[in-house]
């Protein structure tokens, strides 16, 4: 007996079990039964069993005592492989590197305390793929405690890697808060997360000229951004051995004072922008004239003032509408609450002159438009009005800003000095990435100082893995592929994505119609490939043996896409 297959046109074939014999020179056929009903593997068993296979439910064949997933720190671990991490942490084999290992792989897939990690990645393989499956808490710490005494040569062997001689270097400050009151770099200070009352660590990370991390550097709360910046020349020019370093920092990292320290440095050069009291000051002086902007959105000028410098003034027109429209909404915001008052104040539920000066002061300085009122203030009386001409200076240099290099214009043409500085949104993007939904470094619980500059550094290795994996997966994120147009586009004009990258985010899908992905979705798919470990139930001390779910099509296209990362 055997089972042939008719076809039927575009339909499902007939599968029809039939027998056959000789009758002299001919072979005759007789239908025994209509197998189509069945689905495909009831067929395909029936085909076996007259092959004379020996069948049995698979259950009985195997059965699966195991099941860990396997995907997403697969293709972390994968990166991690392709980028040298394990050599870059250390040359010599150390249990303590295998540990970094997984805890910069567990805070890319999810970010978790110590403890909860070691709780976590039991749900994963990747403790065994790194032979770490017994690590505790306490080695995590003891981990960090070696990460910190290597941090130095790790660094050197990044900015080695990434940071060419006379090449440029973006450099920017922050800030995360902390949960406790007891570590000696907790302080209050300039808060950029914007929780009250929460004392905070600063951290500056350093970056070559794509945002790729090379070096973080941990400072007390308190500490301003420019007493940062000297250290970190001198780690440039000593601790790297570059001798020549274009430094690109904004206008609170890099002002006039922290330029005439830069100055005294061989081989140091710098981008930084002006700040709108100096833009003022240009105009007021007639050295920045603005009727110049009617024709072109960009002109370069010097002044004694910046001696050795070029200036490049810009325009955008889309900036300074934004502008005009923030202001005018606090402006009236200032005015709705400064009407409150001052009804308290003709009713008398507000007198005095210095109970009125506080609760005015505490009205306009929450929007930080005072500069534009007039207050009168009086014991049993308050009015106020707005300074049309302070308003009106101030809407004159809406969308203006100055890009100042101590670049020539052999060595850097001035569009590519605006792009330079407009650069720094990467380390921007570091800072959003590093601090919310992907890597999450605050709040912080650590008490020791060490600990939490060894927190930060494991959080700048993590996201240079991720990095360089979401620059492998611009073709299925919603990124823009065309990178070669940043270099030749309009530097001024507001930043427009390609044709290519807006239909992405228009469709949600790709050419061929799978979904485009955001950096977690495509991690969160690939989470769906897991390890199962098998076993004969006949023979429970039978040795096991490892099945990894077959990836989809699209899954593949991601690993793949990972195995082009160059470093």
């Amino acid at each position: 007996m055997h089972i042939d297959v008719v076809p039927n046109r575009g339909s499902r074939p007939a599968y029809l079990l039939r027998e056959a014999w000789r009758e002299g020179k001919k072979i005759r056929k007789r239908t025994l039964a209509n197998l189509s009903s069945l689905s495909d593997e009831q067929i395909d068993a029936i085909r076996r069993a007259l092959k004379g296979e020996k069948l049995a439910p698979v259950n009985e064949m195997f059965e699966v005592v195991a099941s860990r997933i396997h995907g997403d720190t697969d293709a972390v671990l994968a990166t991690m492989k392709r980028l040298g991490m394990r050599e870059l942490l250390s040359s010599r084999p150390a249990f303590e590197a295998d540990v970094v290992m997984g805890m910069i792989a567990a805070r890319v897939v999810a970010p978790h305390t110590k403890l909860a990690t070691t709780r976590w990645w039991r749900t994963r393989t990747l403790p065994q793929d790194l032979s770490i499956e017994h690590a505790t808490e306490d080695d995590l710490y003891q981990a960090m405690d070696w990460l910190l005494d290597h941090q130095e040569s790790i660094e050197k062997k990044l900015a080695a890697r990434h940071l060419k001689n006379g090449g440029l270097a973006l450099y920017d400050l922050t800030s995360s808060y902390f949960e406790g009151t007891t570590c000696s770099l907790a302080a209050m200070g300039h808060n950029r997360d914007g929780k009250k009352n929460k004392l905070h660590v600063n951290y500056g990370l350093l970056a070559d000229k794509r945002g790729c991390p090379v070096a973080v550097s941990v400072y007390k709360g308190n500490t301003n951004d420019p007493k940062t910046l000297m250290p970190l020349v001198e780690k440039l020019k000593k601790g790297y051995g570059i001798e020549r370093v274009v430094l690109v920092g904004d206008r609170g990292m890099i002002g006039q004072a922290a330029v005439e320290d830069l100055r005294k440095v061989p081989g140091l050069e710098w981008i930084t922008a002006l700040k709108s009291t100096q833009i003022r000051a240009l105009v007021e002086g007639g050295a920045l004239q603005l009727g110049l902007f009617d024709e072109k959105n960009l002109l370069e000028l010097t002044h004694p003032d910046y001696p050795g410098e070029r200036l490049v003034a810009c325009r955008n027109a889309e900036l300074g509408k934004l502008r005009g429209h923030k202001r005018q909404a606090l402006l009236e915001a200032t005015t709705k609450d400064l009407k409150k008052v001052r009804g308290m104040v003709s009713r008398g539920d507000l007198r005095g002159a210095g109970k009125i000066g506080v609760r005015v002061g505490r009205v306009v300085n929450k929007y930080k438009v005072a500069k534009h009122f007039e207050l009168t203030i009086e014991n049993d009386r308050f009015e106020f009005a707005l300074r049309d001409d302070s308003i009106v200076a101030e809407a004159a240099l809406d969308g203006i800003y100055v890009v100042r290099t101590s670049l020539t214009k052999k060595e850097m043409s001035a569009p590519d000095a605006v792009r330079s500085y407009k650069s720094l949104s990467e380390v921007e993007r570091a800072f959003r990435s590093i601090k919310t939904v992907d890597l999450e470094v605050r709040p912080i619980h650590h008490r020791l100082a060490d600990r939490v500059r060894a927190h930060i550094f494991l959080c700048m290795l993590a996201y240079y893995v991720e990095w360089h994996m979401r620059e492998a997966w611009r073709p299925i994120l919603f990124a823009d592929e065309d990178l070669a147009a940043k270099a030749v586009r309009d530097p001024v004009a507001p930043a427009k994505r390609s044709d290519a990258a807006e239909a992405k985010a228009e469709t949600k899908v790709l050419a061929d119609g799978t979904p485009v992905h955001s950096f977690r979705t495509a991690l969160a798919d690939l989470s769906t490939i897991v390890r199962n470990t098998c076993r004969t139930p006949a023979a429970p001390t039978a040795p096991t043996f490892a099945v990894v779910t077959t990836p989809t099509a699209e899954q593949q296209r991601a690993l793949d896409l990972l195995t082009q990362i160059e470093v």
